[in-house]
């Protein structure tokens, strides 16, 4: 099988793409696949250190302001579809698969000049405007969310298959956890709420942490705080001006970014973050209480529409941005956490969500199309 894979920006996007392309490798391995993205997005680095191609064109998500740059953008983009066939004539793929984002768009607006067929994989409960620009001509689109399927309409070959994530639920009996926890300088006998505001951090939700320490609000929980590598010196700087070292706060460990991820979202009772689509397919799959905070400048409000989907399941609650306080955001970890029998039930209703044997479902689909 020949595959070019469009992925570019957010590990959002570029993290399925890879994912799709090890599973087609493990069952094809002769496969010859490659990636098509952008000098400027984290496929630049993902994608090389995965082990595959990245060939890069010039495509920009066009904004709806009417400015000298967003033109620009949109003349580079027009020509990105030239730059996108003369990949394709040269690799002659069997197969293009999209990851959503503004580089589909280019890439499928070529594959449909050539005749290539394509798929498009939508993460979201929100299909994107790429998605929906580009759904009448897929072969199929591959969904996250089986929201997403109604809302794309009876009109469009849809397939329910969930979103590959390299988490797992790592089944961690008692012993394992409390010796994790008291790894993390916390102890076993306080629930631990996990907070972090994707890769970069957020910076409304470090503001909130800060007030939530400042006021020592936290007494029924601990906390395991991601800040964001770019903010937590200004968190550090800001802990100091009010006298508090951020090494040496009782039941709270702050870290600029959590590396193993996997391990810590398995140890912890509850988890407050953005609602992007890679966090609440993790929070499904591990079956794990949360309190989402959507980003609020997020693509057509995607983000709250993913988190409502599992606001309305029972196994998540919603604050809005602008909502956000250390208050408001005590009072719900406090009131989820002081009842451990609510967060299991949240957590298993965040479970029977969870789609399973996603790689195989997409490799299925893909191999079909191409019978």
């Amino acid at each position: 099988m020949r595959v070019i894979v469009a992925a570019a920006g957010t590990g959002g996007h570029i993290n399925p793409g890879i994912a799709i392309a090890n599973k087609i490798k493990k069952e094809e391995p002769n496969s010859e696949i490659i990636f098509i993205g952008t000098k400027r997005g984290l496929e630049k680095d993902l994608v090389p250190r995965s082990g595959f191609e990245l060939k890069t064109i010039e495509s920009y998500g066009i904004s709806r302001s009417l400015t000298i740059k967003n033109i620009k953008r949109f003349v580079k983009t027009v020509m990105s579809i030239g730059e996108a066939k003369k990949i394709i004539k040269e690799f002659k793929p069997d197969i293009i698969v999209g990851t959503g984002g503004y580089i589909c768009v280019s890439v499928c607006k070529a594959a449909q000049k050539l005749k290539v067929p394509y798929v498009i994989h939508e993460s979201n409960v929100l299909p994107g405007v790429a998605t929906k620009l580009l759904a009448k001509k897929a072969s199929k689109i591959l969904v996250g969310f089986e929201e997403a399927k109604e809302r794309l309409g009876k009109e469009i070959n849809v397939a329910v298959t969930g979103t590959p994530t390299k988490i797992k639920d790592l089944q961690l009996n008692d012993f394992e956890i409390e010796s994790r926890i008291q790894e993390m300088g916390l102890s076993s006998d306080k629930p631990v709420a996990l907070v972090f505001g994707g890769s970069q951090g957020a910076e409304s939700i470090n503001k909130s942490l800060v007030d939530i320490i400042e006021n020592k609000m936290n007494k029924t929980y601990q906390i395991i705080w991601a800040t964001g590598p770019k903010q937590y010196d200004i968190v550090k700087k800001q802990l100091m001006e009010k006298q508090i070292n951020i090494d040496n706060i009782h039941g709270i460990k702050v870290l600029p970014y959590i590396y193993d991820m996997e391990s810590v979202m398995n140890i912890c009772d509850i988890i407050i973050a953005r609602s992007g689509a890679m966090t609440v397919t993790e929070i499904e799959k591990l079956g794990k209480a949360a309190i989402f905070i959507p980003f609020p400048y997020a693509a057509e409000n995607h983000q709250e529409y993913n988190a409502r989907a599992l606001e309305k399941a029972g196994a998540a609650k919603v604050i809005l941005d602008k909502d956000l306080t250390a208050t408001k955001l005590n009072d719900q970890i406090e009131e989820l956490t002081k009842d451990k029998s609510v967060v299991k039930e949240m957590g298993k209703n965040a479970k029977a969500l969870s789609i399973k044997d996603v790689e195989d479902k997409i490799y299925v689909e893909i191999a079909e199309i191409l019978k």
